[in-house]
């Protein structure tokens, strides 16, 4: 998989899937659903720095999780990003 597979044309059930899941994150994160967006794609520009990564199964959510502390249940951002290989060491 290439970066241009990101870009593919997705039909409609994919892309109103892509969007249900978008607003329930940013409703559980209290967030808009474009800086979700934006935080999504930095992430995915960030990491594709170091390793090729497998973009059809990565995924990017809130959830709530206990705090260490007595805050009760606070957002967490879980990522899971299938790493296909790594890049160069750069140095």
């Amino acid at each position: 998989m290439g970066l241009f597979d990101f870009f593919r044309k997705k039909n409609s059930s994919e892309v109103a899937m892509d969007r249900l899941k978008l607003l329930l994150v940013s409703d559980r994160a209290n967030c808009s659903p474009e800086i979700m967006e934006k935080m999504k794609n930095d992430i995915i520009q960030v990491i594709s720095k170091y390793m090729e990564i497998d973009l059809e199964g990565l995924e990017i959510q809130i959830t709530q999780t206990e705090s260490d502390g007595n805050n009760g249940s606070v957002p967490a951002l879980c990522a899971n990003i299938p790493i296909t290989g790594m890049k160069g060491s750069g140095r």
